[in-house]
């Protein structure tokens, strides 16, 4: 059956430093794989050359997320010297071109997988790097390639396995030749089934030394199922499927811990590395409790021989090497153009999510959580559209430019969505009354894309619906409309979110009014979506907080919502204790803001409710959440004085030793324009300062007054005792007279 074949790099026409086109050989979360030089000429191009002679089935490209070549072709040659000499080069057999995303609609944050089938025979694969997509993020006009994986058979075993008969298949079965390639076909009952472990999410995925176990535990699982022991066959599928989670676990944690060295964070790199320790010790303990782990598979990639032609999914492509982290990347099925490539349904999808959540049976319960905010990675999760053709339908020219792409894009998603399952029937069994099993698969389908395009598609059709339509149609397509919004507020793909915020104002400002409907059908809108949005203000996401918080205050003025005076109602819930830190700060944010905008006369606040929840909010954790409810008591003093002292402790001593209260009495003394306890205080320690400086002036005076008359009193002894015998001979003539 088709598997991953190894390759090396023969040729490049050049790289950027540090980025060569030998780290395409490598598959491991944190590959850097290649760039093109800066400012480079095109075409760029990249020879391959397979471990052997093989028929290609199937390419798989994962461009980088904002480097993004317009066009990539590919050629085929069985030997490499008619790739060296230039006049023989058109001996390399052309296979057909790819159109890549200019990747606008996610912000050059998603990169893109593409998943081609093709079938071809050769020995070296040449890649052609066309103009690269102009963005405001590559600012050296370059191109790149992240990964890249090539699945196929060797050429013998293919032309002879088309030839072989049925009858011989099955005697091969009967012989169990477990040795016979043909075997692995029947593995999955059909001979081009390709396993999900020689995908390249498998290996963009996973940490390298799970990767190598999981495929060991795959080996024994097949030799299980051909020696019919059954129940260890379902136990070791049951750990595969585990240890894939742990696997992408631990490739998140080595991203992480790679991009706290880019960030010079040292501590956070030295405890994500001992979290990977600590977790991989754990689970390979769990393992060798269920007699699952031996020295064989304990075996790491990085001490393996290394086998640079390895056939397949050897450890040749599993060894990292630094770069800066990418990690999440979500594919899409396309085709090449060329009439003779046909597409086929993708065997395998992986998914993963940031945190995992549920306990798995085999692994300990452990789900720590990483510390490095998914914002600050150079792109994020979000799958990119898909563009199909309808089933049947026949390629009528042998190539497509981006122009007529983008066309494809505009008028809608070619194909169905996938169907509903069962549980989604039961779900939306009204809304597909209404609004049709077509616009309701797409918005429940995987693709984000089919879900943005349904709220556009449904947007539409209520802009359409004539006026005097039965007031009966009117009320349950509008119903049905919020149940598919409600749904997609919830959607983690921002574009999906901000389309649902769209379609609920159109329905409340436009719908509503356009068919004259009650104020009963608006309050169903708002009490059906308002705690889902007011959940999504306490995304991890800042940017769908602010989005989130700003609707909320947007519709909360909506003179339709405005007198229902439902919003308010909402805001003035009591904080729940195990809340999440951004709800609580979005849910004080909001409250203060409305306030500001609506008062609390017939507003839906009013004294009672702002004040007892803002009161119970001084007691919260977070000190921010405090803050701002001191900040809307003192507005709320502003307007209504003297009641607000109602919902407070008396002004005294032991009220004023906590530091909020203290805050607030003295916020409310100033408002008052009265002094407070500090500004008192300050004067009282003023005056005793001017009283004593006075005091001490007053002294200095009386001192050199003092100083002063001594001197006089010496002069005037001095006096006396130089005149006194003219004085006694003038007192002897004035008693002889």
């Amino acid at each position: 059956m088709p598997h991953k074949i190894g390759f090396v790099v023969v040729s490049s026409s050049g790289h950027e430093d540090g980025f060569s086109a030998r780290e395409l050989m490598i598959h491991a979360p944190t590959v850097s794989g290649w760039r093109s030089p800066r400012f480079c000429q095109f075409p760029q191009e990249i020879v391959l050359q397979m471990v052997e002679r093989c028929r290609i089935r199937k390419l798989q490209l994962l461009a980088h997320q904002y480097m993004i070549s317009s066009k990539i072709e590919f050629y085929i040659s069985e030997s490499l010297p008619e790739y060296f000499a230039p006049y023989q080069a058109e001996r390399f057999r052309r296979l057909g071109y790819v159109s890549l995303c200019d990747n606008e609609k996610t912000g050059c944050k998603a990169r893109e997988l593409k998943s081609v089938y093709v079938d071809a025979v050769g020995q070296f694969l040449k890649l052609i790097f066309h103009q690269n997509h102009v963005n405001k993020y590559n600012i050296y006009n370059q191109v790149a390639l992240v990964a890249i994986n090539i699945i196929g058979d060797p050429a013998d075993f293919s032309d002879e396995s088309n030839t072989a008969s049925r009858e011989k298949l099955i005697d091969h079965y009967l012989g169990h030749n477990s040795e016979d390639p043909a075997l692995e076909g029947t593995y999955a009952r059909k001979s081009d089934y390709i396993s999900p472990l020689d995908d390249l999410a498998f290996d963009m995925y996973q940490d390298p030394e799970v990767a190598q176990i999981i495929r060991k535990l795959d080996e024994r699982k097949r030799e299980a199922v051909q020696k019919e022991r059954y129940d260890y066959a379902k136990k070791l599928k049951q750990a595969i499927a585990d240890l894939q989670k742990v696997g992408e676990r631990l490739g998140r944690y080595e991203v992480e811990k790679r991009c706290a060295v880019e960030k010079e964070d040292y501590d956070l790199a030295k405890e994500k590395k001992q979290q990977m320790e600590q977790y991989r010790a754990e689970v390979y303990e769990q393992l060798e409790l269920h007699s699952l782990l031996d020295a064989e598979l304990m075996r790491r990639p990085f001490d393996l021989p290394l086998q640079p032609l390895a056939r397949s999914g050897s450890p040749c492509h599993q060894k990292p090497m630094p770069s800066l982290p990418q990690l999440e990347e979500r594919g899409t099925e396309n085709q090449f153009a060329e009439p003779f490539l046909q597409e086929k349904p993708s065997s395998y999808s992986l998914t993963i999510s940031p945190q995992h959540s549920a306990v798995d049976p085999l692994l300990p319960a452990t789900d720590p959580h990483p510390k490095i905010n998914a914002e600050s990675l150079p792109y994020d999760e979000r799958p990119l559209p898909a563009i199909r053709k309808h089933y049947g339908e026949a390629v009528v020219e042998p190539e497509m430019s981006n122009a007529d792409i983008s066309d494809a894009r505009r008028g809608g998603m070619l194909g169905e969505p996938e169907p509903l399952t069962e549980k989604a029937l039961r779900e939306a069994s009204s809304a597909i009354d209404v609004l049709g099993e077509t616009l309701v698969a797409e918005a429940y389908c995987k693709t984000w894309s089919y879900r943005e395009d349904a709220l556009l598609a449904l947007s539409k059709k209520l802009m359409e619906m004539p006026v005097g339509t039965p007031k009966e149609d009117l009320k349950n397509t509008l119903r049905a409309s919020v149940f598919l919004v409600r749904r997609a507020i919830k959607d983690i793909v921002t574009s999906v979110f901000q389309a649902s915020l769209k379609l609920l104002k159109m329905i409340i400002t436009q719908y509503i009014p356009k068919h004259k409907l009650s104020k009963l059908e608006t309050a169903h809108c708002v009490e059906r979506t308002i705690p889902v949005l007011l959940t999504r203000t306490g995304d991890s996401s800042a940017r769908l907080r602010v989005t989130a918080a700003n609707f909320i205050q947007e519709m909360a003025l909506f003179k339709e919502v405005k007198s229902l005076q439902i919003i308010p109602s909402y805001l003035v819930q009591p904080l729940k204790a195990n809340s999440s830190v951004h709800l609580a700060m979005s849910q004080m944010g909001l409250l203060a803001r409305l306030l500001k905008d609506l008062g609390t006369g017939s507003s839906g606040f009013t004294i009672d409710n702002v004040m007892k929840f803002s009161v119970s909010a001084l007691e919260h954790r977070v000190y921010e959440v405090r803050e701002t409810a001191v900040r809307i008591i003192l507005d709320m003093y502003r307007q209504h004085q003297a009641s607000i002292l109602e919902y407070l402790p008396p002004d005294d001593s032991n009220t004023r030793r906590n530091i909020l209260y203290k805050t607030i009495f003295e916020g409310f003394a100033k408002i008052d324009g009265r002094a407070t306890d500090a500004e008192m205080r300050a004067r009282r320690k003023a005056a005793t300062e001017e009283a004593e400086k006075q005091k001490k002036e007053e002294i200095k005076a009386l001192q050199g007054q003092l100083a002063a008359l001594k001197e006089i009193q010496a002069e005037v002894q001095t006096f006396k005792e130089g005149k006194q015998p003219l004085l006694k001979l003038w007192e002897s003539r004035m008693s002889t007279i």
